[in-house]
């Protein structure tokens, strides 16, 4: 008896010791890292932020940025419903504890110690508004002690409806939706207050996975959450079993919302978001920051619908490579018994009863479409969740016949696409290599198989394929350097590479006019010959020895005929009469960074890798008549709502009739500076008329169709056809285009097949209804008679020849006049062969 007595008097000390060591333990805690917490009374009151957002020019939504995309709620707004499902799901004793739930932070260090992992959490819903608003997200035992710090303290300041306010406003819960009210319209397109209870559920069960549990993305993950979260609530009473009988049962009703921007120009609301960042820091997303782009919305949509369309033609020309995915089941039960249950371990391990009931809900969210056999809940979630690129929508196979095949789609039911909107699709081999023409549509796709749909013009329907080119183009104002337009990529939804400003691929033969232009700035003409002829150089590696495209040489060349033929010899050797330096610095006028081009002959062949952004502001400067114009695209930042102006460009600008000592001129009622002139107008003159020969006789001459000869340009090609580029102009626009393959494989095209087409259809667009926009003559610049063999400047009496322009102070020499080999005969005088020499 005394042994149990002093056994349980130690067990008492044992307890009152432990117990008395958690207390000084927690006001040790206390005391060490009370001086650096924040002070909980700040959430007193607290504004929720309003996000970035990015306009067009002419103040067209283009972009919204950060965690205030949301619809703000108060307490007495949030179905109780919902507090119900959100207290089973998250914090069962919130309104019990004082803000943090010893068993819950104890379960959850028993689940580490033991497995490495927690599956049951610890956070109450206090803490994790701790960590929301006032701490950062890294995963430290010390931050968890200061949010279990910061939450008893909240709960000293706040009551509970102020707490579960920040909460359910601040939560991020999938599908770029921050706070209920936001996701009630991004899952449902409603009001919270009209939501079910099976919807509700569906809600309080994201917080833990917003991404792998979301109904659009992962139907059938999603609805195991939504049953436990019901199942919770039933077992806590917050709904009787035939509320809970009804609710497990019913199908998923959430659906993407459609988009709300004005205007199609994800890549530069992106460009805009960064900026903001390195700007204003995480502010940026929550300081009611507006911010009005170069953008204008007219152009941005020509430009991203030509570059898309082509993108689109070309990789028709390529071949088929197949359905996106294959054998998707038609119905969710049959998904369900697919689903990876990796991540919902505890809710699986509550009860058998969730999968259960699961099922069951799976198979009340039967679908049936007219014109389609069966349940096809599974294909409709599945187009729901597939994300449309460009005009391309997601479609699966309903049926496969001999000469159509019947498609579903999510917006139009089944489709059916005829022959002549599938025989195209000829297997993909290679670039250079397609397959025979199919013999029938089984043989291009199967039931089941996901697939791309897409409208033609006269409102059929036919296959297509996320393209496996890429592109991108840059529409720029060469007077001030404003971006017009910009697309980055076919999809931003596919990729958010931005090509325009991130992908640096060689230029080719668009590099070429800048160093011609080098050429007649130092003293060379529009006439001076080359000699295009072999020529072996030693390099690192070896000899190179340079080629034309065509592999041959045509001996002496004029200096207008090198460049719209492209001749890579002749290029080659006027940059080598130039000096590598000497124009490597003339080059840094036109925003090319010295640094980054090649200090090598290659120079001249468009070796140096270079961005469209690149490329489109140095055609801006070749555009304006030589002024050393910037891109740019942000036009000024504004915050709240009075407008405040943070910042306001002023860019410098081209001026052509300004005298040469003139320091700003007027724009639109704005001071602007004038930029710096880094060639002479007679030079800018006589080069843009040498790259017009390009559209009249050289690659580009499928411009000519668009009837306007205000409009200049040049092809480019790479190595291999890795790239290929057109980029042109008339006085109030460049575009520049670029297509390619990411992986820098061969695109199996030239620049006048693959870049062209789509300069072309931007402007076909741009231009339409538009006068024609080009320079007058310089006084300086004249017109005379030419030798095309020699380049020389012909007498009067000479017959022939051709007209060239010069400038008066670069004239070439006279040919001599020849004597015909009869009067030679005749007068006895043979030799010389000229007048000079007999008289």
């Amino acid at each position: 008896m005394k042994l149990f007595k002093r056994l349980l008097t130690s067990i008492l000390w044992l307890i009152v010791s432990l117990g008395l060591g958690c207390v000084l333990a927690t006001v040790g805690a206390g005391i060490y890292f009370a001086p650096g917490l924040p002070d909980v009374r700040q959430l007193q009151g607290f504004e929720l932020q309003t996000p970035l957002r990015v306009y067009t020019q002419d103040d067209k939504l283009i972009g919204e940025f950060g965690e205030q995309r949301r619809t703000p709620v108060s307490y007495d707004d949030i179905p109780q419903s919902f507090i119900d499902a959100l207290l089973a799901a998250e914090d069962a004793h919130f309104f019990e504890h004082p803000g943090i739930d010893p068993k819950g932070l104890a379960r959850a260090a028993l689940e580490l110690a033991t497995s490495g992992n927690i599956q049951s959490g610890g956070s109450t819903i206090t803490m994790q508004v701790a960590r929301n608003y006032l701490l950062t997200l890294d995963q430290t035992f010390t931050r968890k002690i200061r949010e279990i710090l910061l939450s008893l303290q909240m709960e000293q300041v706040l009551d509970k409806q102020n707490i579960l306010e920040l909460y359910v406003n601040k939560i991020y819960l999938g599908n770029g939706a921050y706070g209920i009210g936001a996701a009630a319209e991004s899952y449902y397109d409603k009001p919270l207050a009209e939501l079910d209870l099976p919807q509700l559920a569906m809600m309080a069960g994201l917080p833990k996975a917003p991404s792998a549990l979301n109904p659009l993305n992962n139907p059938e993950r999603s609805l195991i959450r939504r049953n436990w979260v019901l199942l919770r609530m039933r077992e806590l009473g917050f709904i009787d079993p035939i509320q809970y009988q009804a609710a497990v049962k019913a199908p998923i009703t959430a659906h993407r919302a459609q988009s709300q921007f004005e205007v199609n120009a994800p890549y530069i609301a992106e460009m805009a978001r960064q900026y903001a960042v390195e700007r204003f820091g995480d502010d940026a997303y929550t300081d009611n920051f507006q911010i009005k782009t170069t953008i204008d919305s007219r152009l941005q949509t020509f430009a991203r619908s030509a570059l898309v369309n082509g993108l689109i033609e070309y990789d028709t020309r390529h071949g088929w490579r197949g359905p996106e995915e294959t054998d998707i089941p038609s119905s969710l039960v049959e998904a369900q018994e697919n689903t990876d249950a990796q991540g919902l371990e505890e809710e699986l391990s509550e009860s058998p009863e969730v999968m259960k009931t699961a099922r069951q809900a799976a198979k009340s969210s039967e679908q049936s479409i007219e014109g389609v056999d069966g349940d096809v809940s599974n294909w409709v979630k599945v187009l729901d969740r597939t994300p449309r690129h460009g005009p391309l929508e997601p479609g699966i196979v309903v049926e496969a016949g001999d000469r159509q095949l019947q498609v579903l789609t999510r917006d139009d039911g089944v489709v059916t696409i005829g022959w002549d909107g599938l025989d195209w699709a000829r297997e993909y081999h290679s670039a250079e290599w397609r397959g025979e023409v199919p013999a029938n549509a089984a043989a291009i796709a199967e039931r089941g198989d996901l697939i791309r749909v897409m409208r033609t013009d006269d409102g059929d329907w036919r296959l297509s394929q996320v393209p496996g080119a890429q592109g991108a183009i840059v529409i720029i104002d060469p007077q001030t350097g404003a971006i017009r337009g910009l697309q980055g990529g076919f999809s931003f939804s596919a990729s958010k590479f931005n090509r325009a400003i991130q992908a640096q691929r060689q230029a080719g033969s668009i590099f070429k006019p800048f160093i011609y232009l080098a050429a007649l700035q130092n003293g060379m003409s529009a006439a001076t010959i080359i000699n295009d002829a072999p020529v072996v150089m030693s390099d690192v590696g070896g000899d190179w020895r340079p080629e034309n495209a065509e592999g041959e040489f045509r001996g002496p060349t004029r200096l207008r005929v090198g460049l719209y033929q492209s001749r890579n010899l002749v290029t080659i050797r006027v940059l080598q009469s130039l000096g590598l330096d000497n124009t490597l610095s003339f080059l840094e006028n036109f925003g090319f960074a010295k640094g980054r081009l090649p200090h090598g002959l290659s120079l001249a062949l468009g070796s140096a890798s270079l961005t469209p952004l690149e490329m489109a502001n140095a055609y801006a400067v070749l555009a304006n008549g030589g002024f050393q114009v910037a891109p740019w695209y942000i036009q000024s930042v504004t915050r709240g709502s009075d407008n405040e102006v943070i910042e306001q460009a002023n860019p410098v600008v081209a001026c052509r009739e300004c005298d040469p000592d003139q320091q700003t001129t007027v724009i639109d009622g704005e001071t602007r500076r004038i930029a710096k002139r880094v060639a002479d107008p007679e030079t800018m003159y006589i080069i843009r008329d040498m790259m017009r020969d390009v559209i009249e006789k050289g690659t580009g001459r499928g411009a000519l169709e668009l009837n306007r000869p205000d409009i200049v340009g040049k092809t480019g090609t790479t190595n291999d056809q890795r790239d290929a580029w057109f980029s042109g102009f008339n006085d109030d626009l460049v575009a520049t285009v670029w297509v390619g393959k990411d992986d820098n494989t061969t695109t199996g095209e030239y620049g006048s097949q693959a870049a062209l087409p789509i300069w072309k259809a931007f402007m076909r667009q741009a231009l339409d209804g538009q006068p024609e926009s080009m320079p007058s003559r310089p006084d300086d610049v004249v017109a005379v008679r030419i030798d095309p063999e020699t380049g020389l400047r012909l007498h009067n009496d000479q017959p022939g020849g051709m007209q060239e322009i010069f400038r008066k102070d670069n004239l070439p020499d006279y040919k001599p006049r020849s004597i015909q080999p009869e009067l030679e005969d005749r007068s006895g005088s043979q030799g010389t062969g000229t007048y000079d020499a007999i008289f």
